[in-house]
């Protein structure tokens, strides 16, 4: 048996890169990428930092911290680490990985467009997938933590042979066992049709119409593109440029070679038109409705008599709305999907030589991330602004920003909170469909450009809690960028009351109706969500105290809506479904702190005190609780296996929130955070903690940071006031 360079030998040995010489560079802007360098004398002029060992899983021969004797003083110890990790700009970088469709994407675009990859990445892309095979069968899901699917099988076995893994890799062999076991590629779903389509190792006649004329009609519409979830509409952009000109690689000896090894039929008798609507039983999550094959059963007609100057004109409108979100995001686009997309399309109008394929190929490294496991791509170029502003937050609210080793820290911060705020609307602000960004905070970059409303919260809320709170910090955000800030969060409510993630709701709910992906839940329109609405909730009411005279009626309109919609979106059980993260825990956090500031707690609101009675009935006998995705994918309550530290932190700080009477859950729970800390202060990882789209779990690592040093020393104020209250009732009693 034979192996490429790239291959593992099946007694262990593996050529892969030495961790030593990987890099992380952070620019002011907070863009960061990951290089490798070749000699001894590079790595002595640029020497490796904490933040880059910690991320690559290197040791860091850090000496044990003094043991807490309280939980203010855990807080203490775990801030003195996570300081370690902040970069020099002020932000804390991290991983945002799990989804397992986005490394095909990378490495698919890539590889059909001529732009290849460095040695070091390659092997390094190899090590990951190859670290996150399914442990009992060996396939891929659509997320880290899930099943086998066809989906995440069929698409990263294409990756690692396009890597260069021959395909009599141990590996390999299982992988393609457990494929051909679930039916072979012909079942994959949408998504995966049309990048095995681009590849050109499954037929365009096996995909529903993905028809680009759908953008010429009015915009008036009900149904027209530009009203359907911001994330659905600019992948549909470039992939239905893609399918109207019907896009393929050239062959070549491993497109021939994959064409057999993904099917357990012969490639060439297969029957494409059959396949649209073939999806695995493993993979599908959102089956389709009738009126959906109905309507794309129409669509399939149309293309089989689709008018050349219409289809012309279509191809030409969507080529311009992907040049503009191009140039509207720095070549970042909102996400890796669109953006290996767009680039396909770039490649094929500009070509290889032009600016738009140099810049997709210098910004498609802000995707590209190293970690323990090897090199992924991220679901966005980061989580910058979103980790900033928990961990300011908490250390504002812990008192821990008020010490003296911790003022350049917090002040540094403040910088990176201050450039990151969008101070105009995008270049291309109507034409494009964009909502307005001026005073916004995106999720991640300025660059990256995008308006998401509890991005906004949680950045404004930051701004103010270090301006207003921590002494001798400079005002470097003027009032009037904050009123930007307030003003574009004034005008994102929703009918319902609620608010959505980028943009106001444009779309029917029967749009829902018509969802293609058939793995992905409420991808077709905007929702309004609890966490969303919490968090301009509370970003309104910090605001009003500090600013009780700028605009206070229509805050308190506003404000008035939001909580209504809260309180008719509360579960019967009692907690409130998170879409963002896992899951009840997650939501009942942000709804209560929303709550409190209103003057809901658990004497005074029947909600609160409700959702307070739902987690307390969900904590474990450790003190801690326990979260599974499962629960965002069936809408119930699903125990994990093990008690997870974050979603415990979560639920604490609810009951903080809430003014939960009674000390002992709190203490149990706190007990046990504290015996999960590391001698040098950190947490290990446990579980992933988001999700999107109901179905795909996604990594936020530095939550295990900043939600369990801001619950640690509340609770420690918290409990203490519990006590004080306690000898006070007492000696009135006396």
């Amino acid at each position: 048996m034979s192996y490429s360079p790239l291959d593992i030998a099946a007694t262990g040995q593996h050529p892969f890169t030495d961790y030593a010489r990987w890099r992380l560079r952070v620019s002011e802007d907070g863009r960061h990428t990951w290089h490798y360098l070749n000699t001894d004398e590079e790595c002595r002029a640029w020497p490796q930092t904490d933040l880059d060992k910690y991320w690559l899983g290197l040791p860091l021969n850090l000496p044990p911290l003094p043991e807490p004797e309280d939980a203010l003083a855990a807080a203490r110890n775990g801030y003195t680490f996570y300081k370690r990790l902040q970069a020099k700009d002020g932000h804390w970088p991290g991983e945002y990985g799990g989804p397992m469709f986005l490394l095909p994407g990378l490495v698919i675009g890539s590889y059909v467009t001529g732009m290849g990859f460095k040695m070091e990445e390659k092997l390094e892309m190899i090590r990951y997938l190859l670290n996150r095979t399914h442990p009992e069968d060996g396939g891929w899901g659509i997320h880290v933590e899930g099943h086998s699917t066809v989906f995440g099988t069929a698409l990263n076995y294409c990756v690692m042979r396009i890597l260069g893994v021959s395909a009599d890799h141990p590996a390999l062999v299982k992988a393609r066992a457990v494929l051909h076991k679930l039916g072979g590629a012909t079942g994959v779903p949408a998504w995966g049709k049309f990048w095995l389509s681009v590849l050109n190792v499954y037929d365009w006649e096996g995909n529903n119409p993905v028809t680009p004329e759908l953008w010429l009609l009015p915009n008036a519409l009900p149904f027209h593109p530009h009203r359907w979830w911001i994330h659905t509409r600019t992948v549909y952009i470039p992939m239905s440029y893609l399918f109207g000109i019907r896009y393929k690689m050239e062959e070549n000896d491993l497109i021939l070679s994959l064409r057999q090894e993904l099917y357990p039929e012969n490639y060439y008798h297969i029957d494409w038109p059959a396949q649209r609507n073939n999806v695995c039983k493993a993979d599908l999550y959102a089956p389709h409705t009738r009126i959906f094959d109905f309507l794309y059963s129409l669509l399939g007609v149309y293309e089989n008599c689709a008018l050349p100057p219409a289809r012309r004109a279509a191809l030409d409108y969507c080529y311009k709305l992907i040049v503009q979100e191009d140039e509207n995001t720095g070549y970042q686009t909102l996400g890796p999907v669109s953006k290996m997309m767009n680039l396909i399309v770039r490649a094929h109008v500009d070509g290889p030589e032009s600016d738009a394929y140099k810049l997709h190929m210098e910004k498609r490294q802000d995707f590209m991330w190293v970690c323990t496991d090897g090199m992924m791509m991220c679901g966005t170029n980061g989580s910058q602004l979103w980790d900033i502003g928990f961990i300011t937050q908490a250390l504002v609210e812990t008192g821990l920003a008020h010490e003296e080793e911790n003022k350049e820290s917090i002040v540094n911060a403040l910088r990176w909170l201050d450039q990151c705020q969008i101070q105009q609307n995008p270049k291309y602000y109507e034409s494009s469909f964009r909502h307005r960004t001026k005073g916004a905070w995106p999720f991640s970059t300025k660059t990256q450009g995008y308006t998401v409303s509890d991005c906004t919260g949680e950045g404004l809320k930051a701004v103010l809690y270090i301006q207003e709170h921590v002494e001798s910090t400079p005002k470097l955000v003027s009032d009037q960028r904050i009123y930007d800030s307030v003003d574009l969060l004034l005008g994102m409510q929703n009918h319902d009351g609620g608010f959505a993630s980028y943009e106001l709701i444009r779309g029917p709910w029967w749009l829902e109706m018509l969802n293609p992906a058939e793995v992905f839940g409420k991808i077709m329109i905007e929702h309004s969500y609890p966490e969303c609405t919490t968090s301009v909730i509370t970003a309104l009411s910090i605001f009003q105290k500090h600013y009780p005279q700028y605009r206070p009626a229509d805050i308190r309109r506003v404000v008035e809506r939001a909580v209504h919609f809260l309180h008719k979106s509360q579960m019967p059980e009692g907690g409130w479904f998170g879409s963002w993260g896992i899951c009840f825990t997650y939501a009942t956090q942000f709804a209560l702190e929303s709550l409190s500031l209103v003057g809901e707690t658990y004497e005074t609101s029947p909600y609160a005190r409700k959702a307070c009675n739902f987690l307390i009935s969900k904590q474990r006998s450790d003190g801690g609780w326990g979260e599974s995705y499962k629960s965002c994918e069936l809408t119930a309550w699903v125990e994990h296996k093990q008690t997870q530290v974050v979603q415990t932190c979560w639920a604490v700080m609810a009951l903080i929130y809430a003014r939960y009477p009674d000390p002992e859950p709190i203490e149990r729970a706190v007990r046990l955070v504290m015996s999960r800390q590391k001698p040098d202060g950190s947490w290990p990882q446990e579980a992933m903690e988001g999700v999107f789209n109901k179905n795909v779990t996604i990594a936020y690592p530095n939550f295990k940071f900043s939600f369990t040093i801001w619950m640690l020393g509340r609770a420690h104020r918290y409990l203490a006031e519990l006590k004080a209250s306690q000898t006070s009732n007492e000696a009135r009693q006396v």
